[in-house]
């Protein structure tokens, strides 16, 4: 049985910061990677296109990458969120996040056309600064393994008004 994500925190993300290329449910042409609580671990769930190809049979290590950006974020979010009394899909606009660090390491090769798995671990470490530790399987094999230093976004991130 593949597993999905019911309720994802970048469904409730406001149409404004719903266009990143990684977790963007507005985005057409992004992956649109969702993230959502397993026990007090984060999950997403991602099935790469054949387009996302580094060799034949095998998945380009930047869209892995993303995968652990987008997912880093996400957790975040999920995490702050929590802390502030809230669930996703709860009517409350979530935090957003930006990355302020990406560490990636490639263990095995990803291969193509299966469900990958990231799973999050959540660390406060400000009450501004969270870091996600990620590890990514393909079936039961770890893949890689990253680490985000996620930020609240900046109030200078908000859409400027047009003059």
């Amino acid at each position: 049985m593949e597993e999905t994500i019911v309720r994802a925190i970048q469904d409730d993300y406001p149409d404004d910061f719903a266009w990143c290329y990684g977790c963007g449910r507005l985005n057409e042409h992004g992956h649109h990677i969702r993230t959502s609580w397993q026990d007090d671990q984060t999950i997403t769930i991602y099935t790469p296109e054949p387009e996302h190809t580094a060799l034949p049979g095998f998945v380009y290590g930047g869209v892995i990458a993303s995968l652990i950006d987008c997912h880093g974020t996400g957790s975040a979010s999920l995490a702050l969120h929590r802390k502030n009394g809230h669930e996703a899909g709860d009517g409350a606009e979530p935090p957003r996040f930006v990355t302020a660090s990406l560490k990636v390491d490639f263990l095995k090769p990803t291969p193509q056309e299966v469900p990958l798995k990231a799973i999050g671990t959540i660390t406060e470490i400000h009450p501004k600064k969270w870091k996600v530790d990620a590890e990514v399987y393909a079936n039961d094999t770890l893949c890689a393994r990253g680490e985000v230093i996620a930020v609240v976004m900046p109030a200078t991130f908000a859409k400027k008004e047009s003059e």
